[in-house]
């Protein structure tokens, strides 16, 4: 997946061409990645160029944004309360 939004689409050759793996391991990869939403698939002649599909990343992204702010409260007050309690020493 980080191969294909770093350099963009590739046929599943170019992609097996980059992994030590079969060419029928790599398929079933796509395939599940496919199946997520994660990736898209074309023909272009006799070839399938595969593509990654940002969108479902980008829900994720938002609703762990959502997260990591409300982690972050909760750190600094920690942050805060550790430190009237070195004070109070």
């Amino acid at each position: 997946m980080t191969l294909l939004v770093q350099e963009g689409a590739m046929t599943v050759g170019e992609l097996a061409g980059r992994f030590d793996m079969s060419l029928a391991a790599v398929s079933k990869h796509i395939k599940v990645l496919e199946a997520a939403g994660l990736v898209s698939r074309r023909t272009e002649w006799r070839e399938h160029v595969i593509s990654a599909r940002m969108e479902p990343l980008q829900v994720v992204d938002r609703w762990l944004s959502g997260l990591r702010s409300n982690w972050a409260m909760r750190l600094e007050i920690l942050a805060k309360i550790m430190k009237e309690n070195d004070n109070d020493d």
